[in-house]
């Protein structure tokens, strides 16, 4: 057997405009609904779901099955953590709160085999090597990972050229929400001094050759930030598409529902 080919890298290195959506939902049948949906990828967000090490593996395993690229992200840019999901067979990590140069090059040192890196050695119990079936794992490994720094904080911000010049980033993901509330806008991830910052990071990251990244619910902002260069665009969580759709259907039974609503926004 051949190493499966990561064509979100290719994708990201060819810098071609891919859309995507998170899961968050911690289910195989949210899984399937999301993997044969159309989007060219899928993150599966170990930050902020209730996601572990054997879930992760379950959703790979039930939307291995369909054409889809599959980015995890983890709680913690941890060494440890990163050797375990590579091993599971994990080939794009999108990796939060990246605030230096030096965390940076940890990370791609984390996703590859020595020389260049410190990943540790153990596919024989690994998924991602077919348990030692690969034909030349260890020598095709290292080419197929792909990092995507997400940048969410002031201090990434001003430390986003040096991250950039880091080789192994193969791009940047910057996150509105997180950067509001470093900002001192919590809650505000629309604000105009928030976008013009993350104008200015888009055309950074462009500048400098790497994929560009956001996340936002809202059309209006992904075609603004699309505007300005971005290109790989997250347009939609499934939790929120079930909790609108349900509200939707719930308002249009009882429409004293419709004062019922949220000051937050994403």
């Amino acid at each position: 057997m051949k190493i499966s080919k990561n064509t979100f890298k290719e994708a990201v290195c060819n810098r071609e405009t891919i859309y995507g959506i998170w899961n968050g939902i911690v289910d195989t049948i949210t899984a399937e609904i999301l993997a044969g949906s159309g989007f060219d990828w899928i993150v599966i967000d170990g930050e902020h779901a209730p996601f572990d090490l054997r879930t992760i593996q379950t959703q790979l395993q039930v939307m291995a099955a369909y054409d889809v690229q599959v980015i995890v992200r983890p709680p913690v840019g941890d060494s440890v953590l990163i050797k375990q999901l590579m091993d599971m067979g994990v080939q794009s990590l999108l990796i939060p709160m990246v605030e230096s140069a030096s965390q940076a090059e940890e990370l791609v040192k984390a996703m590859r085999y020595p020389p260049e890196g410190c990943r540790g050695i153990g596919t024989a119990l690994a998924r991602a090597s077919k348990w030692n079936r690969t034909n030349d794992y260890f020598l095709d490994a290292n080419n197929e990972m792909c990092l995507i720094c997400q940048v969410e904080s002031v201090q990434g911000i001003n430390n986003l050229e040096e991250i950039l010049a880091v080789n192994g980033v193969d791009g940047v993901f910057i996150g509105p929400a997180d950067l509001a509330g470093s900002m001192g806008y919590l809650g505000q991830p629309n604000h105009p001094k928030v976008k013009e910052v993350i104008v200015k990071a888009i055309q950074c990251i462009k500048t400098k050759g790497k994929t560009a990244g956001f996340l936002s619910v809202s059309k209006e902002i992904v075609n603004y930030y699309s505007e300005h260069g971005a290109n790989m665009i997250g347009v939609g969580i499934d939790t929120l598409l079930l909790a609108k759709a349900a509200k939707g259907l719930a308002e249009d039974y009882k429409p004293e529902q419709k004062n019922n609503t949220s000051n937050t926004h994403y």
